[in-house]
């Protein structure tokens, strides 16, 4: 049986990223996993045995099977993204709080009937996006609220890239319409749209401009794409997201008195070690200039960490459920305002490269 203070957890699909949660959620105090389902029960059972769950976790060959167990408090769902909405809003009306990977949909309609789920049947929602819950990224934000050091935010690049090979540009589920349409858009561009918005406190540019000569492969899903996001006040951004080119997860922040950099957003270098890094420029720091310089040179900031990003991401999603569990407290909206607002930059962006490149505006319902 699960402490009073343990959230139970149910897996739906074995999906590689599950590995990753299930390492995470042993690590967590206040979580643990009590059940799986996959379509097949040979591979739950499978799956269950490789990642050394124990005896007492209920393996099913349905993922409803895991939805009608009632000490199942929430699930994480890694399934496909076309698969989300339909198995999310289930979810949310069988009781259980979801964790759903991102791109949590395929647009923001699909995202709508999950958030529109969960409220009304009182469950908390959150995507998988792990960097939003390491202690890096409350530091990060610090710095960026220095104005004696940072000034006024003005510009924003990011750059995530993987080349994962012919292999998967031809079989993965990323590159299948009928099951995760998005590409590399959803993967990875997912990362780098949240990156900015998170940087400008969640503020919505006006408006959208992918860049011209976006790769897609002949389902027409994005292998490859970019785009410009810019605001009322004069602030813009860029992004780029490919699956054609070397591993790449980085994010620079422009102010008008320093810089942040950060050169592995989304799989912190040192965290196996215990801390997490980030570099920072300010021009309070001319008074540092070495000989033969001709600018400051970034200070390396160190962030130590007890946890990985990806236990932080289990324990607050588990605190917060806790708190509706026990506490008979209102979920937690923030997370359901970060995701929407991930999504519908991420359609204007699919839109402007559907419509011929053009400029699309953003619009807040």
């Amino acid at each position: 049986m699960a402490e009073e203070t343990e959230v139970c957890f149910g897996i739906l699909g074995c999906a590689q990223i599950s590995i990753k949660f299930c390492k995470a959620i042993r690590k967590a105090p206040n979580a643990k996993v009590i059940a799986i389902g996959s379509r097949s029960l040979e591979k739950a059972t499978s799956f269950a045995s490789e990642q050394g769950l124990p005896e007492a976790v209920s393996v099913y060959g349905s993922y409803e099977a895991v939805l009608e167990n009632d000490e199942v408090d929430a699930v994480y769902i890694p399934l496909p993204t076309a698969l989300h909405v339909t198995w999310a809003v289930k979810a949310a009306e069988k009781g259980k709080h979801v964790l759903l990977e991102k791109p949590v949909a395929m647009n923001v309609a699909e995202l709508d009937q999950i958030l529109e789920a969960c409220e009304v049947n009182g469950v908390q929602f959150m995507d998988g996006s792990m960097w939003l819950h390491h202690p890096r990224t409350v530091k990060v934000k610090e710095a960026l609220s220095d104005e004696q050091r940072f000034g006024q935010l003005k510009w924003i690049h990011s750059c995530m890239t993987y080349n994962p090979g012919p292999e998967f540009l031809k079989n993965s589920i990323r590159m299948k319409p009928d099951l995760d349409g998005l590409g590399a858009l959803g993967d990875i561009g997912w990362y780098s749209i949240q990156a900015i918005l998170w940087s400008v406190n969640y503020q919505l540019p006006k408006s959208v401009l992918a860049f011209p000569k976006a790769t897609l492969n002949q389902d027409n899903v994005i292998i490859s794409c970019g785009s410009s996001l810019h605001w009322e006040d004069g602030k813009s951004a860029t992004f780029h997201c490919s699956f054609l080119t070397y591993l790449t997860f980085d994010v620079t922040i422009l102010g008008t008195k320093g810089s942040l950099r950060l050169h592995d957003l989304t799989l912190p270098f040192e965290e196996s070690f215990g801390y997490g890094t980030f570099s920072e420029s300010s021009e309070i720091d001319y008074g540092k200039i070495e000989q033969g310089m001709w600018c400051p040179k970034p200070n390396q900031h160190v962030v130590e960490t007890e946890f990985s990003q990806d236990v932080w991401m289990v324990k607050e999603f588990a605190d917060l459920v806790g708190k509706v569990k026990r506490l008979e407290m209102k979920p937690e909206k923030k997370w359901c305002v970060v995701s929407r607002k991930t999504q519908l930059v991420l359609d204007a962006v699919k839109e402007s490269i559907q419509r011929g490149y053009e400029s699309v505006e953003i619009v807040m319902e």
